[in-house]
């Protein structure tokens, strides 16, 4: 009887030291959850770190990309305003010559 009261015992110590650290969770997954999630959070961190870095380099494309398109799009706005007779040849100059050096 002795033997049966002590495992009883031990056995609600471990109940409440799971219960107190993982909550109604541990009913369902018990110790083994501890594995589960550091696993799970080193394999997210890693999914993570990979998926920024890939975000990173599309951003920069895109920027690149864009920014190419917008100096091309003032070069013409330059030119139609030149034919408007809205700027003059040496307001042109000056500006192709900064669209340029960017």
């Amino acid at each position: 009887m002795a033997l049966i009261l002590v495992a009883v015992l031990v056995g609600f110590v471990i109940f409440i030291v799971g219960f107190s650290k993982h909550g109604v969770n541990f009913l369902k997954y018990g110790f083994k959850q501890i594995i589960l999630d550091s696993f799970l959070e080193k394999r997210f961190d890693a999914k993570l770190t990979a998926n920024i870095n890939a975000l990173d380099a599309k951003i920069v494309a895109i920027e690149t990309n864009h920014f190419a398109h917008l100096k091309n799009f003032l070069t013409e706005l330059t030119s139609i305003l030149l034919d408007k007779g809205v700027i003059n040849n040496t307001d042109k100059a000056r500006l192709d010559n900064e669209l340029r050096g960017m």
